[in-house]
C-alpha cells in the first residue's frame, strides 16, 4: 500500500496474528512544531499507510488501528471535522489499494453519529475487499469496548427472547461471535504511542491475554524502526496464559 522504497526486509522468528494499536500523540507532535493539531492528524495518517504496509508484509492475520473513541465527540468540533474529512478522504483513497494488497477492510463501532459520506465510503471498502484473503484491517471509528459488550449482550438478550438460544447456551464464544472482531483471532499484543499507561476503553473483552507494549514515540513518529522494536519486544515474551513454566530438567554431565 505504499512506494517499494518504504517497504522493509525485516523478518521475525515469532509474530502476532493480530496486532492492536492505539495511536497516540498527534496533537503533541503538531503541539511541540507549533502546528495547528490537525498537522498532526494529517501526518499521522501517513504513519497508518506504513503501518499496514508492513504488517501485511509481514503476513499478520489482523492489524486493529484505535482511530477515534466514541468520547472523542467531546473533542472541540473543528477538529472533528478534520478527522471525519480525514477519514473520508484516506477511505477513498485507500480502497483500490486495499484490493491490490489483498487487505480486508472493516469498521469497528456504531454507525449512529458518523457523517453519512464516512458511512458511505467504509460500506464501500468493506464491500470491495470482502473477498481480499491477505490481512484484515480494522479501524475502529466511534468506537467504545463497554459499548460493543452492551451492543453483543442486546443481540444475545434479543436472541434468548425470541427462542433463537437458550440462555444457557450462552458462554464466552456466543458473546465473542457478536463482537466486532468475531471470526478474527484475539490481539497478541497491544502497542500505545506517546508514552500513556492506559487502555482507553479498547477491545476489553479481546485483549484479556495481550501482550501490551508502551512506547514514547509519538504517533507521527512512529516509523518502522519503532515498529519492529514493539515486534522485537513481543518475540522475547513468553506467553503462559496462566501457566508456569515447567522446572529444568536434570542431565547429566
Amino acid at each position: 500500500m505504499t512506494t517499494p522504497a518504504r517497504i522493509s526486509d525485516a523478518r521475525f522468528k515469532t509474530l502476532p496474528r493480530h496486532v492492536a494499536m492505539i495511536m497516540d500523540g498527534n496533537g503533541r507532535w503538531a503541539n511541540d512544531r507549533g502546528l495547528p493539531r490537525f498537522a498532526g492528524h494529517k501526518q499521522g495518517a501517513k504513519t497508518v499507510d506504513l503501518v499496514t504496509t508492513e504488517c501485511a508484509r509481514l503476513g499478520l492475520e489482523a492489524l486493529t488501528l484505535y482511530s477515534f473513541s466514541s468520547e472523542n465527540w467531546k473533542r472541540p468540533a473543528e477538529e472533528v471535522e478534520v478527522l471525519m474529512a480525514l477519514y473520508h478522504e484516506y477511505l477513498v483513497d485507500q480502497r483500490d489499494r486495499m484490493v491490490e494488497n489483498g487487505i480486508r477492510f472493516r469498521r469497528l463501532g456504531r454507525r449512529d453519529g458518523l457523517p453519512e459520506e464516512v458511512l458511505r465510503e467504509s460500506d464501500a471498502c468493506e464491500a470491495a475487499t470482502r473477498d481480499c484473503r491477505g490481512m484484515t484491517l480494522c479501524l475502529a471509528l466511534n468506537y467504545g469496548s463497554r459499548a460493543e459488550i452492551v451492543d453483543a449482550t442486546r443481540d444475545l438478550a434479543i436472541a434468548v427472547r425470541d427462542g433463537k438460544i437458550e440462555p444457557e447456551a450462552i458462554d464466552e464464544a456466543a458473546l465473542a461471535a457478536h463482537l466486532g472482531t468475531r471470526d478474527l483471532p484475539d490481539p497478541d499484543l497491544l502497542i500505545r504511542t506517546a508514552g500513556e499507561m492506559r487502555i482507553s476503553n479498547f477491545l476489553l473483552w479481546q485483549i484479556s491475554y495481550a501482550e501490551l507494549v508502551v512506547t514514547d514515540v509519538l504517533w507521527p513518529d512512529f516509523d518502522l524502526e519503532a515498529l519492529h522494536a514493539a515486534l522485537r519486544t513481543f518475540e522475547g515474551r513468553t506467553r503462559r496464559f496462566g501457566r508456569v513454566d515447567p522446572p529444568p530438567t536434570a542431565t547429566d554431565d
